[in-house]
């Protein structure tokens, strides 16, 4: 059998891959590996995004988590790293979160927190992944008073907006911003915060229906968003995926600011500031050479890792360093919270753009970035983590990084949560660059299909 926890939990089509019976073993098991040493009855917050499967999963999860004796806290619909936050707010002993975050409403995900509002690390996720699969039948079972209870929480979003709106000094009036919220999880908190805040706010796709949570909208398909910001000459657009761990934004020309600009404004505040420790920024082996020499024209120290919000967070942690992110504008501020959170983020953004008074396309301008094309080729979940054994695929790949040595690169990996391994080149000529990212998406496809 496969492994069950992928790059950010354990994720599937539900009711198909992800089923309620599963999620009442991952509710029961999570609850036991992540509870066992409590002297108290431990308590679980339960937090969903707007998909149509989650009261069917959330309802299975709880029953899990309350079968093994523990309290089930209820949260709603909530951002992923409003549980995060909360987690430690309410000093409780974890926290799941029930959202497959970008994907389509059809695909669900659990992922857990542990008590300092940590995404859970390989080992607690492997003792998870070993009870589910052994069987849950031996984990304890209590009776009478022992049995776990269920409640719901009437003050989380406003417990998490005041938060957000600590994480900044100054209010936001005279900025204008179009919000789009995915139809997901961020359709109430994001317009509230920015409301709160002074902000002349308009939203859209904050009318989620089960359906169309990342449906033509939200950080992944910003078309529209730029369009609109265009219209009602906004200062700033700004994108949520459907957990809203993640934001993208678009500039007052409609223009897009991607995960690798808003880490290069805010890093760039923080070392004015004094505040980048060890005036470093971590990313991803994704992140544009345009980024990197942005770093590098302002000693400031860039450590790639592993795609992976987890693996830049490892480094982070490890380091003591302070802002790192993704591309796709997942991006953690440790100063603030324990994950990435796309209100958050866009609020540190929102600061530097009232305190200068300059235009996003004007701070934005610090990195220039190199064309890149990225390309999915859609192979056989089973063969995707075996690119490197091929030979015929290992050898296109040395002759592609051969010819763009020192003018671009050459990267490919398989998708954490898809049947796919995503092909990314960078380099001068878009056209020329696009051509044979399509020929190497053709081979991978042919071989691993």
């Amino acid at each position: 059998m496969a492994r069950l926890f992928g790059t950010d939990g354990v994720r599937g089509i539900a009711n198909k891959e992800l089923t309620a019976e599963l999620a009442f073993k991952l509710g029961k098991a999570g609850a036991y590996v992540l509870t066992n040493e409590t002297r108290h009855t431990p308590r679980i917050l339960v937090g969903k995004d707007t998909r149509i499967s989650g009261s069917m999963l959330e309802a299975a999860l709880v029953s899990g988590i309350c079968s093994v004796g523990a309290e089930a806290i209820i949260l709603g619909v909530i951002p992923t790293p409003a549980v995060a936050y909360l987690v430690r707010k309410y000093n409780a002993d974890a926290g799941v979160v029930i959202s497959a975050s970008h994907n389509p409403f059809e695909f669900n995900g659990i992922k857990f927190f542990n008590s300092k509002g940590y995404k859970l690390s390989d080992e607690l996720e492997d003792r998870i992944e070993m009870i589910v699969k052994s069987g849950v039948e031996g984990l304890p079972v209590p009776v009478g008073e022992g049995v776990g209870t269920s409640s719901i929480m009437n003050t989380t979003l406003e417990d998490y907006v005041d938060f957000l709106k600590s994480t900044i000094d100054v209010d936001l009036k005279g900025i204008k911003i179009m919000v789009d919220c995915a139809n997901g999880a961020a359709y109430k908190a994001a317009p509230r915060t920015f409301l709160e805040l002074g902000a002349d706010v308009t939203v859209i796709n904050d009318t989620p229906d089960g359906l169309n949570i990342n449906k033509e909208c939200g950080s992944l398909h910003l078309e529209s968003l730029c369009e609109k910001v265009r219209a009602v000459g906004a200062d700033i657009g700004i994108a949520f995926d459907g957990d809203a761990d993640r934001v993208l934004a678009v500039d007052e020309n409609g223009e897009i600011v991607d995960g690798d600009k808003i880490m290069a404004v805010i890093g760039l505040d923080l070392k004015k500031a004094g505040r980048l420790a060890g005036d470093t920024i971590v990313a991803t082996v994704m992140s544009n050479m345009g980024f990197e020499i942005f770093t590098k024209e302002n000693n400031i120290k860039l450590v790639r890792t592993k795609v992976g919000d987890r693996y830049v967070l490892e480094e982070m942690l490890e380091n003591g360093y302070v802002i790192g992110g993704e591309q796709s504008g997942h991006i953690i501020l440790l100063e603030h919270n324990t994950t990435g959170d796309g209100i958050l983020t866009a609020l540190q953004l929102l600061r530097i753009l009232k305190l200068t008074g300059r235009k996003l396309s004007e701070l934005s301008s610090i990195v220039q970035i190199l064309p890149q094309v990225i390309r999915n080729a859609k192979v056989s979940n089973e063969k995707k983590h075996k690119y490197l054994e091929d030979e015929v695929i290992a050898r296109v790949c040395k002759e592609l990084e051969a010819e763009f040595s020192n003018k671009g690169r050459v990267l490919i990996r398989p998708s954490g949560t898809e049947p796919l391994i995503r092909v990314m080149i960078e380099g001068s000529n878009i056209d020329y660059i696009s051509e044979k990212a399509e020929e190497l998406v053709k081979v991978i496809e042919n071989r691993l299909s």
